[in-house]
């Protein structure tokens, strides 16, 4: 092909997909803007400590540190402590003395220039620093997350990055911490970035065959290759989707429900299991009338436990209601704790069985409600006040509801003594671990609502593309474009230069 005649389609390819609507990257640009006011903010935590941390960005970070620091002439080597007296810019005064940091642009959290000053942490001196920084031009106090915000802004940062550092912030158990930390270091972001970048191409070899197919610039058999990468991404979305949601449940905690019917000792096991009174305690029947929550850590893992109304008719308008709102806390928890009395079960184990089935039914939503197995992975039976039965008697019953098929996990306990609560603890730290799953293992799993919202539209678009393959090509173009804008939504970066840059890299336009 003649060059002139090159360059004609280059042109054409470059002006079909700038004016076919293909998104705008979501990251505008990749380097701080030059006139961008300066931000600072007390980056450690409030209240009495040991050292503050004072953090600034923007262009004026270096002339707040030559004026606070008594630097006449050249500033800190980078990311280098130096002590120095930290003074007002204006009237001179020491105000503390401390360590500051330089970290140059583009080498810092934000991209931006940024200065760290580490002071004592009084309520007196961290006021004085950041009065004496809202001094000096071009500074203001930062907003929040405003930090975090200019480096995404910079590319320092994915937003699932982003979303990942603000979870490890949040972060009270030891696997949360271990999630997050994990999608902080951008695996989760590289995972979309990956199927992001298939879309690109896949995008890129339809367009390219509705454009110049017809003049036979197309190589052979891309469509084709379109449609296994379709398929490929599919099946892959498709068993990221199917994670029973566990990334967002170890991001917010098990729903953990404790329910049965009244004096069973309900309110007793959250007293026990959260080591205060957190529940009133009475032998009147009916006691607990309204939803108790507490959170917990089982074993590194987050659960919110709830303890509520016993599960009984009654004519009194308000019991009736907590009745209603833990049925309701039932139909939305991942695990239920069934409370029983045992002091109240046959001693002979099939009549106990029946007992319990009975009393698993009462509980169960009614569209759940199994015809022989229950739930075994949300349901665990807890059988209190095992103090009350003779030792021989409890043995036999702890054994032979074992071995009934159909039933949940069985744990004998005492809330009065704490026999069995060992036991008991540790098949309840084995729910919630399978409900959570392992955050360091496997893929990453998704930990966002968005992100199950967006990818849900991302595997509905790439359907589309199926649906108009050999009907309308333009149609299944606009499919994969509806894919990587869904896709986009979650990294915050998609555009349509990207995808001319795989066309002249894949495509050889006039072969």
């Amino acid at each position: 092909m003649q060059p002139s005649v090159y360059h004609g389609v280059w042109r054409a390819a470059v002006h079909t997909l700038r004016t076919r609507g293909t998104p705008p990257c979501r990251l505008l640009s990749t380097a701080p803007l030059a006139d961008a006011e300066t931000i600072f903010a007390l980056s450690s935590g409030h209240g009495r400590c040991g050292v503050a941390v004072v953090r600034t960005s923007g262009p004026a970070s270096a002339t707040a540190l030559k004026h606070m620091a008594g630097l006449t002439r050249n500033l800190p080597p980078p990311r280098t402590a130096l002590l120095r007296s930290i003074t007002h810019p204006q009237s001179k005064e020491v105000l503390d003395r401390g360590l500051v940091l330089w970290f140059p642009a583009p080498h810092s959290f934000t991209g931006e220039d940024c200065v760290e000053f580490h002071i004592h942490g009084g309520p007196a001196v961290i006021t004085a620093v950041l009065q004496a920084l809202g001094s000096v031009a071009g500074m203001r106090p930062a907003d929040a997350g405003e930090f975090t915000r200019r480096a995404f802004q910079a590319g320092k940062l994915g937003l699932t990055e982003v979303e990942g550092l603000g979870d490890l912030i949040h972060a009270e158990t030891e696997a949360q911490r271990r999630q997050a930390l994990r999608q902080m270091s951008g695996e989760l972001g590289r995972l979309y970035q990956d199927w992001s970048h298939r879309l690109k191409r896949c995008l890129a070899h339809v367009e390219a065959f509705i454009d110049f197919s017809e003049d036979e610039l197309i190589e052979d058999g891309v469509l084709n290759q379109v449609d296994s990468s379709v398929c490929d991404l599919q099946a892959e979305m498709e068993r990221h989707l199917k994670d029973e949601r566990r990334g967002e449940r170890l991001r917010s905690g098990v729903q953990v429900v404790i329910a049965g019917a009244t004096n069973a000792g309900k309110s007793s096991l959250l007293n026990t299991l959260c080591q205060r009174p957190a529940a009133i305690v009475s032998p009147i029947a009916g006691t607990t009338r309204d939803v108790v929550e507490t959170a917990l850590d089982i074993g590194g893992f987050p659960i919110l436990l709830s303890d509520t109304a016993g599960l009984r008719d009654s004519p009194d308008l308000v019991e009736r209601e907590g009745v209603r709102r833990a049925r309701e806390r039932v139909e939305q928890a991942d695990l239920t704790l069934v409370v029983v009395d045992c002091a109240q079960l046959s001693s002979d184990a099939q009549q106990a069985a029946a007992f319990i089935r009975g009393h698993l039914t009462s509980i169960l939503p009614t569209q759940e409600q199994p015809e022989t197995v229950f739930p075994t992975d949300r349901f665990l039976l807890v059988l209190n006040k095992s103090d009350l039965l003779p030792e021989e008697q409890k043995q036999k019953l702890d054994r032979e509801l074992r071995c009934v098929s159909g039933l949940p996990p069985v744990c004998l306990i005492s809330c009065h003594t704490n026999e069995g609560l060992q036991d008991f603890l540790t098949v309840l730290h084995s729910s919630v671990k399978t409900l959570c799953g392992d955050p360091l293992s496997g893929a990453p799993t998704l930990t966002q609502a968005r992100h199950r919202a967006h990818l849900q539209q991302c595997f509905a678009a790439l359907a589309q593309y199926q649906r108009y393959r050999d009907m309308d090509m333009a149609l299944a173009a606009e499919g994969v474009r509806l894919a990587l804008t869904s896709l986009g939504r979650i990294t915050g970066r998609v555009g349509a230069e990207e995808i001319l840059d795989i066309i002249f890299k894949d495509f050889c336009i006039g072969k």
